[in-house]
This record gives C-alpha cells, sequence and structure tokens, in this order.
C-alpha cells in the first residue's frame, strides 16, 4: 500500500527544508578550505546572503540547490507535475531574486561562481571548478 502524501504531511517535510548548511553547500565549502582558501559565511549585508565570501579576492560561492533555483537542463531542476499554481510562481520568484541579486553584487564589484547541486557530485571537477573561478584575477 502507497502511503498517500496529505497536504498535512507535505507541509511538515517542507518545513525542515533549511536554507543554510546543507549538503551541497558543505561539500563546496569543505572543497574550498581544503584548498587553502579561506571565506566568510552568508554575510547579511550582502544581497542574497551568498553562501561563501571571499572578501580579499571580491568573490562569491553561491551554491544553488537544483529543485529550488531550477537549473535548466538538470533532471532535479524539473517543475512538480502536481500544484503547479503554487509551485510555478514560488519557483519563478527564487530565479528572479537570484537575478536581481547576481547583478546588485555585480555592479558593487563582485565576482560571482554558482555552483549547482548536481556539480557536487563530481569532486574533481567541483575542485578545478572552484580553483579556476578563485585563482583568476
Amino acid at each position: 500500500m502507497v502511503d498517500k502524501l496529505t497536504p498535512e504531511r507535505r507541509s511538515a517535510n517542507m518545513s525542515r527544508i533549511r536554507s543554510e548548511n546543507m549538503r551541497p553547500e558543505l561539500i563546496v565549502r569543505s572543497t574550498a578550505h581544503r584548498m587553502g582558501f579561506r571565506f566568510r559565511l552568508h554575510r547579511r549585508d550582502l544581497p542574497g546572503r551568498p553562501d561563501l565570501v571571499f572578501p580579499k579576492l571580491k568573490k562569491i560561492i553561491f551554491s544553488h540547490g537544483c529543485f529550488w533555483h531550477q537549473h535548466a537542463n538538470c533532471i532535479d531542476g524539473k517543475l512538480p507535475k502536481s500544484r503547479t499554481d503554487y509551485w510555478v510562481p514560488k519557483l519563478s520568484r527564487n530565479v528572479d531574486r537570484d537575478t536581481a541579486n547576481a547583478a546588485a553584487l555585480r555592479d558593487s564589484g563582485w565576482q560571482i561562481l554558482t555552483v549547482w547541486e548536481c556539480e557536487t557530485r563530481d569532486l574533481p571537477e567541483l575542485s578545478r571548478k572552484i580553483r579556476a573561478f578563485l585563482e583568476k584575477q
């Protein structure tokens, strides 16, 4: 027998989803730290509260979940088939907010790298990508 997901149960599941210290972010943080880079976390004075901030380098890394931030051409970034009247506007607002935050940061002189959740599965490639971004002038 399949347990039907009730609205109350779905709400309980969704309430446990955090915005900080999620697995993909922890992978990005530990990768950058192992390479010898030091950073600040979730600076509230910057638009979008970036996940990793490298003040001396004037660089920022965002770690985005493929679903929540709608990663294009990613199986994990697909829209749900149910309750599209709820999900489409919600996820669109996330994407719009990401775009606005990135523009504000770039206007302030910051360079930005977005690491998608699906990219954290290939650690050698993730390391190469982070190193190339942080060492580039």
